[in-house]
């Protein structure tokens, strides 16, 4: 699961981070990615983030 969040600096701007949880219950785990640009708006930095997460999972499988 994709979840991206945002937060507001002290300056306005605004900086991403995405959530992504896999497994469920006592086996589940939570990967917190945070990102450098900051964004004027939180819509931007909602969608950035989640577009770096969906660009991840898109990537070839490494081979073993």
């Amino acid at each position: 699961m994709l979840s991206p969040i945002t937060r507001q600096t002290d300056t306005g701007q605004f900086v991403a981070s995405l959530s992504i949880r896999s497994g469920q219950g006592c086996v589940s785990h939570d990967r917190l990615h945070r990102f450098t640009p900051l964004f004027a708006s939180a819509q931007a930095a909602a969608r950035y983030a989640l577009d770096q997460g969906l660009s991840y999972f898109r990537q070839p499988a490494l081979p073993a």
